[in-house]
This record gives C-alpha cells, structure tokens and sequence, in this order.
C-alpha cells in the first residue's frame, strides 16, 4: 500500500512519521465509509453541533460553581438532543418546564428528547 512505502521514506520521530503512524494504526476504522453506505465519511455534523459550546467554555469557567457547571451541561445536552430529534427546542424546554412539577417521578422518562411529544393542550411552537 502507498502509506506503508511512504512510512518507509520518513525518518522516524517527526510530524510526518507521527501522522503516518496515526493513519496506518487507524487503517480499518478510517476506511468504515467504503464498506457501510450508512457511516458518515467526516464528523462535520458531530462538530457543528459542538462547535457552540466548545466557542463558550472559557465563559463557561465563571458558571459560579462546578455544580452549576454540570447543570448548564445538562441543560445543553437536552437542547441539543431535542434539536437532533427534530423538536423546536424552545417549545421542548417551555413544555418540558411547565409540565415537570406535576409530572410522576417514575414516568420521568416520557419528558426525554427522543420519547417527548408536545402537550397537545398548550401551543409549543415557541408563542
């Protein structure tokens, strides 16, 4: 194969080397695209979706705590699960909030991302 004869032609220790060497250990899983029509041949999407909140991590420092560090993580994370399930996230956050105080602790699940339907009471598109 072409990177292994190219491996041979670099002197081991530089950034060449350490790229090729990267490369030629992940071989398989960097070629997963070729085999399986359904992997993704980059993480773009994965990184957009990210790249909010990696932009904010230095602001993020000032949370006033660690514990309300974990619950803007938290609170991210159901945001972005909401938008990836196809929801409005302000009208998922507005639902989820009103109904959580009488909502059972044991069917807290239902109020999930992925299980979340919007009240069909109240008007959840963002009003």
């Amino acid at each position: 194969m072409w990177l292994r004869l190219e491996r041979t032609r670099v002197p081991d220790g530089g950034a060449i080397a350490n790229a090729l060497d990267y490369s030629l250990k992940r071989w398989e899983a960097l070629g997963r695209f070729l085999l399986d029509g359904a992997v993704s041949i980059d993480n773009n999407h994965i990184e957009n979706l990210v790249r909010p909140w990696a932009m904010g991590r230095k602001a993020w420092l000032f949370a006033g705590s660690e514990l309300a560090g974990q619950r803007a993580a938290m609170v991210m994370s159901l945001v972005q699960s909401a938008k990836l399930h196809g929801h409005n996230p302000w009208a998922y956050m507005k639902d989820v909030l009103h109904r959580l105080p009488m909502h059972p602790n044991r069917r807290i699940d239902e109020l999930l991302p992925h299980r979340w339907t919007a009240a069909a009471t109240r008007e959840t598109t963002g009003s």
